[in-house]
C-alpha cells in the first residue's frame, strides 16, 4: 500500500506525538517544530536514531513547549546533561556532535507562517494551520540552518564525571565542577558572590513560612 509524502510524515511522527501527550493536554505548533528540528539536526549530522551515548548536546534558545518536542526526538534534556537552556527568546536550537564537534543551529524559517497557509488552506485560523502544515512542509520549507562555532566551553559544562566539593563558607555540596577558587578557599558561586538570591536583609519570612502563609486556610 502506498502512502502520500503527508500521510508518511503523520506516521512518522505519531510516536513523538504521543510521547508529547504524557506532557501536555494538547498539541501545539511549537511543539511540533520541536520535533521536526530534533529529526532534522540528526539528519543534517549524519547520525542515527535513537542517538545513544549522549553524543548529541543541544542548546535550546528559549524554554517551553519546543523544548519538549526536540527532547522526544533527541532524548537530548536537562536531566541527561545534554541540553542547556540560552534564554534568548528564541525559538531556535544549535545541535553539536560531541564526537566530531560538528554544531550547526537551526531555526524556523522566516516564510514558514506563511507557507503554512498554502499547506493547510482549509484550517480555520493560523494557529491550526500551523499546527498541521509544520508536519507536512519539507526541511527546507520549515526551517534554516548553518553551521557555526560555538563561544562556550562545552567540555567544562560537561565537565568531570562524580567530581564534588565542599564549600568552605555555606558547607553545601558542589558538583560538576562549579566551584569557585579563590584565596585558598572552595567556594560555591553564591558565596563567591555570584548568587541570583539573596536573603531579606530584615530578615523576614523565608519561602517554606510564605507558601504555608499563602495556602493556609483564613
Amino acid at each position: 500500500m502506498l502512502f502520500s509524502r503527508t500521510q508518511q510524515n503523520e506516521t512518522h511522527l505519531s510516536a513523538y506525538f504521543e510521547l508529547l501527550k504524557l506532557m501536555h493536554d494538547h498539541l501545539c505548533p511549537k511543539q511540533v517544530l520541536g520535533v521536526r528540528m530534533g529529526l532534522c539536526a540528526v539528519k543534517l549530522l549524519g547520525l542515527d536514531l535513537p542517538v545513544l551515548g549522549k553524543r548529541l548536546y543541544a542548546f535550546v534558545e528559549t524554554d517551553g513547549c519546543f523544548v519538549d518536542g526536540l527532547t522526544v526526538t533527541t532524548d537530548c534534556a536537562i536531566g541527561h546533561r545534554t541540553l542547556r537552556v540560552m534564554d534568548y527568546g528564541k525559538v531556535a536550537a544549535c545541535f553539536v556532535d560531541i564526537d566530531t564537534g560538528k554544531t550547526i543551529r537551526i531555526r524556523p524559517h522566516r516564510a514558514a507562517r506563511l507557507r503554512a497557509l498554502e499547506y493547510a488552506p482549509d484550517a480555520t485560523d493560523r494557529w491550526h494551520a500551523q499546527l498541521a502544515a509544520y508536519q507536512v512542509m519539507p526541511d527546507e520549507e520549515l526551517f534554516e540552518w548553518k553551521s557555526v562555532a560555538l563561544t562556550v566551553d562545552l567540555p567544562a559544562m560537561l565537565s568531570q564525571h562524580g567530581h564534588r566539593v565542599i564549600c568552605a563558607e555555606c558547607g553545601e555540596d558542589i558538583i560538576n565542577e562549579r566551584e569557585i577558587l579563590g584565596d585558598g578557599q572552595t567556594l560555591c558561586r553564591s558565596c563567591a558572590g555570584q548568587s541570583y538570591y539573596h536573603a531579606p536583609a530584615d530578615g523576614s519570612a523565608s519561602f517554606g513560612a510564605v507558601y504555608l502563609s499563602a495556602v493556609s486556610p483564613r
